[in-house]
């Protein structure tokens, strides 16, 4: 499946996330907040998976400085869990915890790039689980395969 679009992954460990390679996704990845800005400076990129626990530099902060940049860049947060501070979530399109596996994870790019952009909504969109209503951005059908692991677009 190719999807001809490159996400910058900013990750302590990029190799967690070979499944978005796999799947078509081309990967500049860095594994500081520092680095992660740099390449975001010198290269185009589609949308950003940032870790959230970064070490030295915030994430929060980074999060910050690529929207202050270029707005409409879609940030997918992969975090431990749920529990982060007031406003860590401010400048980021969605959260993916880490226990929710790498298929939802590469379920949640493919919703900021393809169907968040698609609604034309100036805010954000919140996904959510809708089956069978004509406004949901997966059928109930894909929300299964995307909790099973084994969603196909």
């Amino acid at each position: 499946m190719a999807t001809n679009n490159t996400l910058l992954c900013i990750h302590r460990d990029p190799a967690q996330l070979s499944l978005l390679q796999e799947n078509g996704y081309e990967l500049l990845t860095a594994t500081t907040g520092h680095e992660g800005l740099r390449l975001f400076a010198s290269q185009p990129v589609d949308a950003i998976v940032l870790e959230y626990h970064l070490g030295l530099l915030d994430s929060t902060f980074v999060a910050t400085e690529i929207k202050r940049v270029q707005p409409s860049i879609p940030i997918v947060m992969l975090a431990d869990d749920l529990e982060l501070p007031d406003g860590a979530l401010n400048s980021v399109d969605a959260l993916v915890t880490k226990s929710d596996g790498s298929h939802f994870l590469w379920a949640t790019v493919h919703f900021v790039l393809n169907v968040k952009p698609a609604q034309g909504h100036g805010g954000k969109v919140k996904a959510q689980m809708a089956p069978d209503s004509k406004a949901a951005p997966f059928t109930s059908k894909e929300w299964r395969s995307i909790q099973r692991g084994t969603v196909r677009f």
